[in-house]
């Protein structure tokens, strides 16, 4: 279910596979943080601690949030002019450091590419 644009110029967000689930798993002042830079993204803004993603190109960004000593991360697209599109969101527990784990990021490119074949079936 998506709420209507409530103000002229909003963006809707809509979350991709289980993207609002976890989401909604993380402790409540990373969801709020999150949640008010997703807002801001839904104007058109770009928050602070929203930054580029990495291997898939432009109009990609990933909010990081740190809470008692974890790291959380919701990746989202602008690539599409309707909406906002929450890819993954995750606890970040790479064994490699600063990395964020293979599988993550693959889910990140399954649910990307979906979202694009999904698009074309729109067309």
């Amino acid at each position: 279910m998506v709420r209507e644009p409530a103000v002229s110029g909003e963006k809707p967000v809509h979350w991709v596979g289980s993207a609002k689930k976890d989401f909604l798993a993380f402790p409540a002042a990373v969801r709020s943080e999150m949640g008010y830079a997703l807002g801001v993204a839904q104007y058109g803004g770009k928050h602070p601690q929203a930054k580029p993603w990495k291997g898939e190109g432009p109009g990609i960004f990933e909010i990081v949030e740190y809470h008692d000593g974890d790291a959380y991360r919701a990746i989202y697209t602008l690539r599409f002019e309707d909406a906002i599109y929450v890819l993954h969101a995750f606890q970040k527990k790479s064994p490699s450091g600063r990395r964020t784990a293979k599988g993550d990021v693959q889910i990140v490119r399954d649910r990307l590419k979906w979202l694009r074949d999904e698009m074309r079936l729109k067309e």
